[in-house]
């Protein structure tokens, strides 16, 4: 009689755990040492991946990405730092809940994550979505932070509230961007939208991640292929499209929650990218805390960790300690 078939195991994204694009296989692409886990906190399930020894650091990342996008500078951090790379609520191998995707919850993640891990603190890094959470983090967790990182986007505030609808004079709405032109978000709309773009992009998210990767890289060059597919594998399903709509669906929320922070007390390095947000950050962040920093990341748009590694290695070392 025939052995029956059965289906081999499969991660949340539905992908065989020993599949290339599995978080497994991921990790094990970083070398000795690198795992991926998971953690039950503040009511879901959060995945992530740990390696090295030292003080705590942890990575958190942005739309249309993953923790995946930390894989360049992780093997080096970890000589120095417990590296932990995480998925935050609704991205990659981790829960996607219907709602919780203002920053302020997804800071409680993280700083149930921390307890979770046996930690009392940790510093904690973040690129777009997850440098919001972050400086969210920073704000109403400041015992459990002892430095915060915020790479090219700042916590939303009442600004975002005056973008519009049509591109400026000095803005390209196709994926060229010259140097000195500012970005038109028009995804910032596009991603308000409910039902729509899981139709759209139900798994056809690719072309939208290359296009955004061409619209705000500087050398799009560096976001090699396979990255590409991490990403859009991840935004493939309709759940996926919807958790990551909803952290820009909670701008609102977000901007009412910052009306209520003080000026951040824990240190702040705020890193922009020469041709993405660094003249932005450098006149935004000084009032957002006590103690800003701000430094521009030469020859790089707003792709910072995959861009240009080694000056995110050198900012995060020299600032961290």
């Amino acid at each position: 009689m025939p052995t029956p078939l059965t289906a081999p195991a499969t991660d949340p994204l539905n992908t065989p755990v020993d599949g290339p694009l599995s978080d497994v296989a991921l990790a094990r692409r970083l070398g000795p040492g690198f795992t991926s886990r998971h953690a039950d906190v503040n009511g879901i399930r959060l995945h992530y991946v740990t390696g090295g020894t030292g003080e705590p650091l942890i990575l958190l990342g942005g739309w249309p990405q993953t923790w995946w996008q930390w894989h360049k500078v992780m093997p080096e951090l970890a000589r120095r730092y417990r590296v932990i790379a995480v998925d935050l609520r609704g991205m990659g191998g981790s829960d996607k809940p219907a709602g919780g995707y203002d920053k302020k919850t997804m800071a409680r993640d993280i700083r149930e994550l921390i307890r979770h891990l046996g930690l009392t603190t940790a510093g904690i890094a973040g690129h777009d979505i997850g440098a919001m959470v972050a400086y969210a983090h920073a704000a109403n967790h400041p015992e459990a932070t002892t430095r915060a990182v915020l790479l090219d986007v700042p916590h939303p505030d009442a600004s975002l509230s005056a973008l519009g609808l049509l591109p400026g004079p000095d803005q390209h709405a196709d994926s060229v961007v010259e140097a000195g032109d500012r970005t038109y978000l028009w995804w910032f709309a596009f991603n308000q939208i409910r039902g729509l773009p899981e139709q759209l992009l139900e798994g056809r998210s690719r072309p939208l991640v290359d296009w955004l990767f061409a619209y705000l890289a500087h050398d799009p060059d560096t976001l090699d292929d396979f990255s590409r597919q991490v990403y859009a594998h991840a935004y493939a399903t309709p759940d996926a499209i919807r958790a990551g709509n909803g952290w820009y669906q909670a701008f609102n929320r977000d901007i009412a929650d910052e009306r209520t922070y003080g000026p951040v007390t824990v240190p702040l390095l705020a890193l922009g990218g020469e041709h993405s947000n660094y003249a932005y950050l450098r006149d935004l962040m000084p009032a957002k805390g006590t103690e800003v920093t701000v430094r521009e990341v030469a020859d790089c748009g707003h792709y910072l960790p995959e861009e240009q590694p080694r000056a995110v290695i050198d900012a995060l070392t020299a600032f961290l300690g």
